[in-house]
Parts: C-alpha cells; sequence; structure tokens
C-alpha cells in the first residue's frame, strides 16, 4: 500500500469512527431523553394550543376566605377573580376544580386534573422539581401564630412579651403544629438547621386549611402554627387575641404552579400577570381580601358566607319550597334569583320587572301575583311562569336543555326563542338543541340579514343578554354545587 493509499485508508477509518460515534452518543442522548421523560413529575400534556381547542382553562385551587368561596350568592375570592380575568384575556371559559386536599395539589396538576395551580404556593427548590411556578403575584413573610395570654387586655405589653414566642431561638422543644407538605414545614425543618437544635413539629391533615388551622390556636386546640403573614394578618382583624408578630422566614415569592411541559401557557400567564400588576384593578383585587379589615369581618361573621352555614340567601327556604314544583335544584333557582335581582325584593328594573324573579307587571297578574315586593308571591308566581314556558319547549327532549330555552324565554320572551329555532332548523342546526345550535343564531338576530328572514316573526332582539343570561345562570350554579349541600338536581 502506498503512502497516500494508506493516508485515505486512515482518513476514512476516522470518518466511520466519528459516524460510529455519533450514533452511539445519539443512542445514548434518546435513551436519557426517555429517562428523563419517564422520571418527569407531569403524567400528562396539554399546553396552551390544546387549552385553546378545548376552550376551556381548567384551575385548581383551594375552598378558604381568600382564595375561593360564597358570600352573599356570590363566588368571590382573590384566585378566583384573577382567574376570571386571566381567563377573559385568553378568551376561555373558567372551569374550577377545588382540592379538596391541600397536599394533592401538585399531583392533581400533574396527572391533569387542572392545567394551573392557582393558589399562593410559595416559591421553594424543592417544588421547583414538580413544577413551573408563574411570576410572583406577591411577596409575604412567614409569621409564627400563637394566642395572647387569656387576660391579655388587663396585661401591660412587657409581661404579655414575656408569655410569647418572640424569637425563634425560643421554639427549641416548643411544638408547633404545620401541614406535613407544606412550605411552613419545610421552613421549620431549615430553621431547625439553622439554630441547630430541634423544633418539634406536629403534623396536620392536608384537607385542614390555613384558616382553619388559625382557628385552631384561636380556641386553644393547639398552642401555635405558621402561616403566610397577610394570611394571619386578615384572620387577626377577627381575632384580636392572636399574635403574628413573631417572623420565621425572609420575605418569599408566592405564586401559581403550571406543569413544567406546559411552556406556552407559563408564557401567556406571565404576559398576562405583567399587564395586570401595571393596573389599579390588580392592587384593588388584593387589598379587598388581604387588607380591607371591616369587609373580612363583616363576610366570616355572616351567615351567608358559605363555610359558616349551608345558605345562599335570606330566603332559601321559599326558593327551595317553589323549586320542588318545578322539579329544580333549589340551588339553581337562586342562580336564576341572584341573576335577576341578587336576592333584593324591592328590585325594579328599567323596564319595570319587580322583586326577587323580576316578574313584569302584566306577567305578575297572569300568575296571580297582586304584589311583586312580597318574596314569597313573587318566587310563587315566577316559578308558575317557568313552568308554562317550559311547557312550551316539548319538542326538546333533554331536560338540560329544555331548561336553557326556558330561561332564555323568560329572559326575551318565547317568541325571540322561536325566531331562533326556526332560523336554526333553516340553516342545517337541530333545532332543539341549544348549546352551539339556536343560541347561535338568537345571537344573529341582532343582525338585518336575520331578523329580516321569512321565518322570524318577532324581528330584533338583544340577544346578548339572554344568551349571557343563560350561561351566567348555569356558571353559578356549578359554584353553587361546590359549595351548598345539594339535593335533587335539575
Amino acid at each position: 500500500m502506498d503512502v497516500k493509499t494508506g493516508s485515505l485508508f486512515i482518513a476514512l477509518l476516522i470518518i466511520l469512527s466519528s459516524c460510529s460515534m455519533g450514533n452511539k452518543n445519539s443512542g445514548d442522548k434518546d435513551t436519557a431523553d426517555q429517562k428523563d421523560r419517564a422520571n418527569a413529575p407531569y403524567k400528562t400534556f396539554r399546553d396552551l394550543e390544546a387549552i385553546k381547542e378545548d376552550g376551556v382553562l381548567h384551575a385548581i385551587t383551594i375552598y378558604n376566605s381568600t382564595s375561593y368561596f360564597l358570600y352573599r350568592g356570590m363566588p368571590m375570592g382573590f384566585e378566583y377573580e384573577l382567574l376570571s380575568r386571566l381567563a377573559k384575556d385568553l378568551d376561555l371559559e373558567l372551569k374550577i376544580t377545588v382540592a379538596a386536599d391541600i397536599d394533592d395539589l401538585f399531583d392533581m396538576l400533574n396527572n391533569g386534573k387542572g392545567d394551573l395551580i392557582a393558589y399562593g404556593l410559595t416559591i421553594t427548590e424543592s417544588r421547583k422539581d414538580l413544577v413551573s411556578f408563574t411570576k410572583s403575584h406577591y411577596v409575604t413573610h412567614q409569621a409564627l401564630v400563637q394566642r395572647m395570654p387569656a387576660n391579655w387586655r388587663s396585661l401591660p405589653g412587657y409581661k404579655i412579651d414575656k408569655q410569647l414566642i418572640s424569637n425563634t431561638l425560643e421554639l427549641i422543644n416548643d411544638t408547633v403544629w404545620v401541614r406535613e407538605n407544606s412550605s411552613y414545614t419545610q421552613r421549620l425543618k431549615n430553621l431547625q438547621e439553622e439554630i441547630g437544635a430541634e423544633i418539634p413539629i406536629e403534623h396536620i391533615e392536608g384537607n385542614i386549611t390555613t384558616d382553619e388551622i388559625i382557628r385552631m390556636v384561636v380556641d386553644g386546640e393547639i398552642d401555635r402554627t405558621i402561616a403566610d403573614y397577610n394570611i394571619a394578618a386578615v384572620n387577626k382583624t377577627f381575632y384580636p387575641i392572636l399574635d403574628i408578630d413573631t417572623r420565621i422566614s425572609f420575605s418569599q415569592r408566592i405564586a401559581w404552579a403550571v406543569r413544567q411541559n406546559s411552556p406556552e401557557l407559563l408564557k401567556a400567564i406571565n404576559n398576562w400577570i405583567s399587564r395586570e400588576k401595571k393596573s389599579d384593578d390588580y392592587y384593588v383585587i388584593y387589598n379587598k381580601y388581604f387588607k380591607n379589615k371591616k369587609s373580612y369581618r363583616r363576610r366570616i361573621q355572616s351567615d351567608f358566607y358559605s363555610k359558616n352555614s349551608n345558605k345562599i340567601s335570606k330566603y332559601d327556604d321559599i326558593i327551595k319550597k317553589y323549586a320542588s314544583e318545578i322539579g329544580w335544584d333549589w340551588r339553581f333557582l337562586c342562580s336564576q334569583v341572584y341573576q335577576e335581582s341578587r336576592f333584593d325584593p324591592k328590585s325594579k328594573s328599567w323596564a319595570g320587572a319587580r322583586g326577587l324573579i323580576q316578574l313584569m307587571p302584566a306577567t305578575a297578574k297572569e300568575v296571580g301575583v297582586s304584589n311583586s315586593f312580597n318574596p314569597e308571591q313573587n318566587i310563587r308566581g315566577g316559578v308558575k311562569y317557568l313552568d308554562r314556558i317550559r311547557d312550551r319547549f316539548k319538542t326538546v327532549e333533554d331536560s338540560i336543555q329544555r331548561v336553557k330555552f326556558t330561561l332564555a324565554a323568560f329572559n326575551c320572551g318565547p317568541g325571540h326563542v322561536f325566531d331562533a329555532m326556526r332560523l336554526a332548523e333553516k340553516n342545517g342546526k337541530d333545532p332543539n338543541i341549544w348549546d352551539g345550535n339556536v343560541e347561535e343564531y338568537l345571537l344573529k338576530l341582532t343582525e338585518k340579514e336575520y331578523y329580516l328572514d321569512e321565518v322570524v316573526r318577532h324581528g330584533f332582539v338583544r340577544a346578548t343578554e339572554p344568551y349571557n343570561y343563560v350561561r351566567d345562570i348555569f356558571l353559578r350554579y356549578e359554584h353553587y354545587k361546590k359549595f351548598i349541600e345539594p339535593t335533587p338536581a335539575i
């Protein structure tokens, strides 16, 4: 073999060797990727594109006095209000799942029970292995929540201070009660390392919220716990016996979370948070739930706060009585009454409709109501009128669809709904299905092309009102079902 041939042979060997190494490395990388996927915390994939296609944003949250609750018939909460704004910004319908156990939040997210956790999570390194955090909503710190001495009001300050833990070193050998998988437990473990001594930790079940644990301190069931300062502070407004001045941590960021394989959703939420934080509304919402002491006290004391009772309004008994006559869940009828009057029996519309369920004078007379401002008469007459309307849609076999036709007709009149049914049938849609069929053609009755169609007998209608009326009542009903004990459903 001459020198030239030998050189070519060696070069060929090098090329082949490189290819072999490249294939080997590629195989190793594929194997590593497979292992990474197998070890990833998430078990499902659903990023923004799939969410947009579905049209629904599924959020997981917790039912407590600041995140999500029902008060005087209205769903409320810091997380709820922000979620509503986020869903609107993304042009998505909002569906909320309430986690019964706070310890389940991360598993629920990673197993596809929701698209994001909308709850005040402390950003920690260990949690970053499980989820991707959004930009922070606010910054707070962890505070020791303890009970002041029984006669604290009559004691001088120095004597009160003497009986309280005012330094983290004083926690040595003093038990603190917290949920096992909370950031509070992690902080206590870190604190033990920092001070080089044991702080006994008693774990509380994950289905007990921070609010409820704080109440346990107030009632003397436990001696102390830890909470985010803003949550502790709003509770102290109702329970002045609490001391929350002992700081346990440095400032910490509080955020929501998405799955690690949802980068586009994360980007969209972060962009939205950045825009929201430039608006006054964002801070008004925060102050409403974490700084407005008077509002918090009024809410927590109310019988119509969902944590206190199984009540929606002071008219529940009347609504239950007459809802049974039409075969509806009383909570559903409550949702309609709220939509009409917000439970104000003296309510009167610009068009002259009156009372809890807003009966027009002619309708009231037709159903035997002599005083529309009388709650029982009004509800009785309203249900009687609803029943008459429902009988006009006997061709609609599905019971839920029939309720939707009934509500729309109650709002804008049966004639306009029948017009929309005829239009739907003429254009190849099912005239006996509201969702995506008749509702679409009701909306078209705002357009000249459609309200002048030969099959339309009642002309133009402000169709967005009945369209939203049906949707809002059903959506509120879904909230009511989460908070209020059931009876037979519609």
